[in-house]
């Protein structure tokens, strides 16, 4: 691709904003493009991202650089031709290192590497293409919707891995391709579709593990770049925990992060001090913030060093207020807490465990606090839904109005089943059936004055679709022509797939596409409850 001075210039435009900006001599070195599939400012917010940066660039032979789909100056969903530190294209780099968090950038993978001229079939590319891998949370649950594509798949955590990830390819990529994909398919945690199946070439595909790591004290995860252009750029971010001790049988992150791991209250404040030197306020990243063992003691430490605090995520049970006050003394104007269900029956099917008394102390104390806004988190068409579950949330909603007085805001988001999950086997309800249900939740709640949001439900169900897909659906995306919704169900119809065929109900007997990633020791998927989804008449 043909460099421009006013590509080069866009790109110097976003490097003068960072703070932090990793620049390393090329000589001799393995040269390695992380792609985040999606807009900057949503990939610079991400610390699995940065972390994998800052790692790969911490490795002697390696010269890592990012590119992304869609920048600040750069028209929607654009492609960076060039990467960020030396302004160098696609073509110089040796790897490409997707870091992929949601199963909707699948789309601009494809859409990347065709707008590259890269075979999107792996099978198809020679010595004279990069090599393309990826890792991230949605592709190690599932990697079959993009195993023909995909070169390898980082399965899990970084930390471990990418010291002897980074040899294997620095030593054997050189000599030739197929040496580089035998040698990786010898790393634990490291999926080779073409060696490990399923392709033609390995119809049965061999168990890999997914890779976690044991001590997060020995791999401080916090923000590398800073940068005003990110949906984060005035604060400095740090992983308190990582994985989940709840067992919530929707969540996709609860399981894949598994088992939970704290580091300790020494290393958050060492890092804390660090990020103080760069940015007043830091912002505190876990599964659920307020269920760090040491939680009070962290933000009262923070506070006392001169800290504004943020958080990612509130449990309401517990809540500590303690930590709500400092919050809300920080400057915090929104409470955000995530009930998920209306009913208490629908909540302690899906293991919430989350009461309405929990629920309403934390309406009061978002108003004793005084803050301005209180967001509330719900799902539509989780399993056993019925009508009275969905009018249970304008109940609930209701409540909660009673004891806060400030903006009450709904983000309502479609139920869609994901693998290594308890719910992985379950139906996604039909389009229509969704949005009788959510026209039914909205005109509920606007009458209460209650201002609801919620995700494109075409877009759910390609979500639904590529979270549990197999290699079929890895050959559609091959010939996808245009990385939009529109285009991907286009892609569909032509190549003969049902929407159906993914969405339904899976039996307890039927062979899962990505049974053989196993994600043992410490996070076994635990068996599903049997569910049978009532019938509603909500919309007869």
């Amino acid at each position: 691709m043909k460099t421009t001075w006013e590509q080069v210039s866009r790109i110097q435009r976003i490097l003068k904003k960072e703070e932090g900006t990793i620049i390393k001599n090329w000589g001799g070195k393995l040269a390695i493009a992380l792609v985040y599939p999606n807009h900057y400012a949503v990939g610079m917010s991400s610390l699995g991202f940065q972390s994998v940066y800052a790692f790969l660039n911490s490795q002697r032979d390696i010269v890592c650089e990012r590119f992304f789909y869609g920048a600040p100056g750069l028209p929607a969903g654009q492609f960076t031709a060039l990467s960020l530190e030396s302004q160098r294209p696609l073509e110089e780099f040796s790897v490409i290192a997707f870091s992929l968090s949601f199963e909707m950038d699948y789309l601009n993978v494809v859409g990347l590497l065709r707008s590259e001229g890269i075979p999107l079939s792996s099978a198809a590319r020679d010595e004279s293409f990069p090599l393309v891998i990826a890792g991230g949370p949605a592709i190690t649950a599932n990697p079959l919707p993009l195993c023909t594509v995909l070169d390898a798949v980082i399965l899990g955590e970084a930390e471990t891995l990418i010291p002897q990830l980074s040899q294997t390819l620095t030593e054997t990529l050189p000599r030739d391709r197929t040496t580089c994909l035998r040698a990786l398919a010898e790393i634990p945690g490291v999926y080779v579709p073409l060696l490990h199946g399923p392709s033609d070439h390995a119809p049965t595909m061999h168990p890999v593990e997914r890779q976690w790591t044991a001590n997060l004290d020995g791999y401080p995860t916090h923000s590398i770049v800073l940068s005003a252009d990110t949906e984060f750029g005035d604060m400095y971010l740090i992983e308190i925990a990582r994985g989940c001790a709840r067992s919530c049988s929707f969540c996709l992150a609860g399981h894949t992060y598994r088992p939970l791991r704290e580091r300790t209250l020494e290393n958050i404040l060492a890092q804390a001090d660090e990020g103080l030197r760069r940015r007043k306020r830091i912002g505190l990243i876990s599964a659920a913030v307020s269920d760090y063992s040491r939680i009070d003691e962290l933000a009262m430490s923070l506070q006392e060093r001169g800290a504004s605090l943020s958080v990612s995520s509130l449990r309401v049970r517990p809540l500590s207020e303690a930590l709500v006050r400092i919050l809300a003394e920080s400057g915090d104007q929104t409470l955000t807490i995530a009930p998920e269900a209306g009913s208490q029956r629908l909540r302690k099917f899906i293991q919430k465990g989350v009461r309405e008394e929990d629920l309403l102390r934390a309406a009061e104390l978002a108003q004793k606090y005084r803050f301005r806004q209180l967001k509330l988190y719900f799902m539509v068409g989780l399993p056993t839904e019925t009508e009275e579950d969905v009018q249970a949330i304008v109940e609930l909603v209701g409540k909660l109005g009673q004891y806060f007085t400030g903006q009450v805001i709904v983000n309502a988001t479609p139920f869609v089943p994901k693998a290594h999950t308890p719910f992985q086997r379950e139906a996604m309800l039909p389009l229509p059936e969704l949005q009788c249900r959510f026209d039914w939740l909205k005109k509920g709640l606007r009458s209460r004055g209650v201002l609801v949001k919620h995700d494109s439900l075409r877009a759910a169900q390609v979500q639904g679709v590529l979270a549990r897909g197999d290699r079929d659906v890895s050959l559609a995306l091959e010939q996808l022509q245009q990385p939009t919704v529109a285009g991907w169900e286009l892609t569909f119809q032509s190549q003969e797939l049902s929407i159906e065929r993914y969405l339904r109900k899976r039996d307890d007997h039927e062979t899962l596409p990505w049974q053989n990633i196993h994600f043992s020791p410490g996070a076994e998927t635990r068996p599903g409850q049997e569910t049978r989804l009532t019938t509603s008449n909500l919309c007869q």
